[in-house]
């Protein structure tokens, strides 16, 4: 007998395939759909939530007459070609817009929207728009996969090794994308191993089927691989390099020695870093006030190696580099042309920045932030960017605890708005105990909270009183001005760049020389600073901005006509109790997945370790329940809220001073506690399940309510965002003490 295209005696075994194949093209699409439609890359929990939809949806209609495991392929093919077209549409009409919510003076910075502005003759799409189709279609692709899982669930007779192979499956394909990962692989692979698994699951392979996971497949070679000459030029046309790093999709343009990642312009490598104004700033600075070279450098964010190559041209004597994407600083190493990384000075270190920080012994004359803004958020669970632990209150006393004494900080980027300055300028005052010296090129004398700061550069040099930072401010209140020619190089022959006016010269025009004095930078106003518990640098107010808020109204929309359109609502009802277990649980994950990252770094690899033990947790649970077969569950509900009250009371940050294996034992135990008690109350209650299918449905889609919800922590922060889910558990417990829920409605009058 076949059991949606599976055979009824291999039905534990067809259900750890059909979970490991969720999984792996669950991180599949996100991966893909995040880096192919513009600025997603931002918003990757809508791909996490649509397919968390769509598992749901398959789930609950699996019982029902309409199928689609039919629709999948077709499906996969029309959203792959939309996202393409998108894309295409974007990079060669410069007046197609894609709205992040108000591009001009956001209540969020989103890097990359400020190049196109809006005038009368922009054709502009919102963004919440545009995620709200693409999160429809790929919930619907999961539709189909959802539904044999669904009719796996109904035909196992034992509830908990059911579950137990869709945990061991669910195991084995973060294992085999994480292996994937990190040998590099493309989307061409990524999808020829999802579609050809799901092949087997169709009960017959139709023509349309098989020609939709065929031209996915093709198209997602096409998109991984890009025209490339052994040539920078070749007709005029610099052909870019593409590859894929565990990160993001990135653009080699050999001409040019550009990167670009996940559509965006990220960095570019100079043929002499110590010629860029930006680079050589804050040597150029030191040298000039008196003091001698930077010795001992620490750069964050090496990247493809500028900042490196500008610390050794100015007398370095030896610069650790650490560069958080490998393929970044491997780009950098191959084709830097004064290929820093190869100096016998530098040391790299392939880590997450803070981590960094915690690990290491040594002590910097100077620590340098180069251009720290990645085009991604740390996981699709939360609204954390890679960087974001690197610029909080916290980070920058890590800064100051790895200076040696009179050490310098310095951090310089495009702020885009006035009150990321004034932020950065307090938390920078408050940790070193002196402001920093703030200038901005092209130079402006006052930086208000209001202000646009698109197209300036800001540098921060922070210090304590005795750093080179109050030697340079000595300097400018005498000179007032310190001034360096656009090709830097002229400031290397002996002139003193401190002056009132800018140095006289027949062959360098007085035009030709830039102007950096300190700006006068109002903290008056200035919002909540970024600590480790709302690490939201980017977020002017703590608050949810109406972007999110649209976003959150319009999924919600979508997901209601879905569940309406495709589950059999009037013939079975959703399992409440189940569904807000799994709210509280998505929340739960949220939690574990951000603080862990706070702890040992928010690397891809330490985000795989995460949830391969989260769901080692789950499966440890559903082996207890299995083992003693409890009975009463209020128990292990009031071990659940005691274990989130523990988590809400006691920050993760006080585990950061703890050594080792300490600081492991004791944060994995308060982080995953409540994980496992959440796990016990979720088998228990499934093994009793009469509908499974629907029962499991309905704790997936409880999930899409909790990452909604993750939207709260930008007003909450992440140990208060726990409280909404002591909220849903709570509830849970409610209606588990209520009937009817999750079995088949009744007929009328019986």
């Amino acid at each position: 007998m076949r059991l949606g295209g599976h055979v009824k005696g291999q039905v534990y075994g067809d259900l750890f395939l059909v979970s490991f194949l969720i999984l792996f093209f669950e991180l599949a699409c996100i991966r893909w759909f995040g880096s192919m439609v513009v600025f997603l890359t931002f918003f990757t929990n809508v791909v996490l939530l649509a397919t968390f939809l769509g598992m749901s949806v398959g789930c609950l209609s699996s019982s029902g007459r309409r199928d689609m495991t039919g629709a999948v392929t077709p499906l996969l093919l029309v959203t792959a070609v939309l996202a393409c077209f998108l894309l295409q549409s974007y990079a060669r009409f410069s007046n197609v817009l894609i709205n992040v919510g108000g591009q001009s003076s956001p209540q969020q910075i989103y890097f990359g929207t400020e190049y196109r502005a809006y005038d009368l003759s922009t054709f502009a799409i919102p963004l919440e728009v545009v995620a709200a189709v693409f999160f429809a279609l790929i919930a619907l692709v999961f539709v189909g996969m959802g539904q044999v899982m669904g009719r796996a669930f109904d035909g196992a007779s034992d509830r908990l090794k059911a579950y137990a192979a869709n945990i061991g499956g669910s195991l084995a394909g973060i294992a085999a994308f994480s292996a994937a990962s990190y040998m590099r692989t493309t989307p061409l692979v990524w999808f020829a191993v999802s579609l050809g698994l799901w092949l087997y699951f169709l009960k017959r392979w139709s023509p349309a089927q098989v020609f939709g996971a065929l031209c996915v497949v093709c198209l997602a070679g096409f998109t991984a691989y890009t025209a490339t000459s052994s040539s920078p030029y070749q007709d005029g046309v610099d052909y870019p390099v593409q590859y894929w790093s565990p990160y993001y999709k990135i653009d080699f343009m050999p001409g040019t020695r550009s990167i670009v990642t996940n559509n965006i312009g990220h960095q570019s490598m100079v043929a002499r870093a110590e010629d860029t104004p930006s680079y050589a700033l804050t040597h150029l600075l030191n040298r000039d006030s008196g003091g001698k070279p930077f010795e001992d450098v620490l750069v964050i964010g090496a990247g493809s190696g500028n900042d490196v190559q500008a610390a050794l041209a100015y007398g370095a004597k030896h610069v650790d580099a650490v560069e958080i994407d490998p393929a970044i600083y491997e780009t950098g190493r191959v084709n830097h042309p004064q290929a820093p990384y190869s100096d016998p000075r530098v040391d790299i270190h392939i880590d997450d920045g803070r981590s960094y920080l915690r690990k290491t012994t040594r002590r910097y004359d100077l620590v340098v932030y180069a251009l720290v803004d990645s085009l991604v958020l740390q996981s699709g669970y939360s609204s954390i960017r890679l960087e974001s632990f690197l610029f909080t209150k916290q980070a920058f006393d890590d800064i100051r605890a790895r200076l040696k004494p009179g050490g310098t900080f310095t951090v310089y980027n495009f702020m885009r708005q006035g009150w990321l300055v004034t932020r950065i300028g307090r938390m920078l005052e408050e940790s070193f105990g002196a402001p920093p010296i703030v200038m901005s090129l092209p130079y402006v004398e006052n930086i208000l909270p209001a202000d646009s700061q698109t197209g300036r550069i800001t540098c921060f040099l922070a210090g304590s009183d005795n750093s080179a930072r109050a030697a340079i401010s000595r300097q400018f209140g005498v000179s007032k001005n310190f001034w360096m020619h656009a090709e830097v190089a002229r400031n290397r022959t002996g002139l003193n760049g401190f002056s009132p006016r800018p140095p006289l010269s027949a062959d360098a025009p007085q035009q030709d020389w830039l102007r950096f004095a300190p700006a006068h930078v109002s903290t008056e106003a200035m919002a909540r600073p970024a600590t480790d518990d709302w690490p939201f640098l980017y977020l002017r107010n703590a608050l949810i901005p109406w972007l999110n808020v649209r976003e959150m109204i319009l999924l919600a929309l979508v997901s209601a006509a879905i569940l309406l359109a495709y589950a059999p609502t009037r013939r079975v009802r959703p399992n409440g109790h189940m569904f807000f277990l799994g709210a509280g649980f998505m929340l739960l994950e949220t939690k574990g997945v951000v603080h862990v990252a706070l702890l040992f770094g928010s690397t891809w690899i330490v985000n795989s370790v995460v949830f391969f033990a989260i769901l080692l947790l789950i499966l440890a649970a559903n082996l207890y329940v299995r083992a003693t077969g409890p009975v009463r569950l209020w128990p292990y509900y009031t071990l659940l809220v005691a274990s989130l009250v523990a988590n809400i009371v006691v920050p993760m940050s006080a585990f950061l001073a703890l050594p080792g294996w300490e600081k492991v034992a004791a944060s994995c135990a308060v982080v995953f506690a409540p994980i496992f008690f959440a796990g016990i109350v979720f088998s228990t209650s499934f093994r009793a399940s009469r509908n499974p299918g629907v029962d499991f449905g309905s704790n997936v889609a409880g999930a899409v309510l909790g990452g909604l919800c993750e939207n709260f922590s930008l007003v909450l922060g992440f140990n208060y965002l726990l409280v909404v889910a002591v909220a849903f558990y709570l509830i849970s417990m409610a209606l588990r003490r209520g009937t009817g829920f999750g079995q088949p409605a009744l007929p009328a009058g019986a």
